[in-house]
């Protein structure tokens, strides 16, 4: 079964000082502020289109390495995958890499690095993102 989720955005202002909410209608997380500084800049509190790539991105990597790696009989212990999505004012996101730790027994070092590269590829986020040039580091704690 196919599902949808929906978030939205109110902006108001011009794109240098204008400011907005993005509202995250089907989980109903708390409302989160938008600007071009904080895209550009610093943070400050506010998040960015980069970040909620980034959360997307590193959700969706380690559902599919969880799984992969279950299906291949060693299911781990745990991930933990951080996302850096890079974006340069005037030319866009130039790029994302993601950092894998897995704790995985009974499980290599280069099968865990293959099985990430794999979810790498094939994760639905990564394959939406395929204009992006994407990079990975994968190792075992």
């Amino acid at each position: 079964m196919a599902t949808t989720r929906q978030a939205h955005t109110v902006w108001e202002g011009n794109l240098l000082q204008g400011t907005g909410t993005v509202t995250f209608d089907s989980s109903g997380i708390a409302d989160q502020a938008v600007s071009w500084p904080s895209r550009a800049e610093a943070a400050n509190g506010k998040t960015s289109p980069e970040e909620l790539i980034a959360a997307a991105h590193s959700s969706c990597f380690s559902m599919a390495l969880s799984n992969g790696l279950a299906k291949a009989g060693t299911p781990p212990t745990r991930l933990t995958t951080q996302a850096d999505v890079t974006f340069q004012p005037g030319t866009g996101i130039t790029g994302i890499h993601l950092t894998v730790q897995g704790e995985v027994p009974g499980m290599d070092a280069a099968d865990f690095e293959k099985a990430a590269e794999d979810a790498k590829v094939n994760c639905p986020v990564s394959q939406a993102l395929t204009g992006t040039t994407i990079t990975l580091s994968a190792s075992l704690v």
